[in-house]
């Protein structure tokens, strides 16, 4: 039984990773799809998150990739809506 950061894909998602990797929009989803290729042909949870992306990631942010992966596909390693930094006072709106 594979352990909660171990990938095991099947060649039709390795394909969708690899199309991902190379042609994706967004660097975001080039990044994490190359993070989740190299876990998936035995790279150290570790070892990825250093060396397969465009930057240094903790350990941590891959095993929730890998887990978003496993849940949802491809769909579950892009940003969620309601992510990020929200404005500090809205336009508008007097104090």
């Amino acid at each position: 039984m594979p352990t909660r950061c171990q990938l095991a894909l099947a060649p039709e998602q390795q394909a969708d990773l690899r199309r991902l990797r190379d042609h994706a929009a967004r660097p975001y989803l080039r990044e994490r799809a190359a993070v989740l290729l190299a876990v998936a042909q035995g790279a150290s949870i570790r070892r990825a998150a250093q060396h397969a992306g465009l930057k240094g990631h903790a350990a941590d942010t891959v095993c929730a990739w890998v887990a978003r992966y496993r849940a949802e596909g491809v769909g579950g390693l892009r940003i969620r809506k309601g992510r990020g930094r929200k404005p500090a006072a809205f336009p508008g709106v007097s104090p």
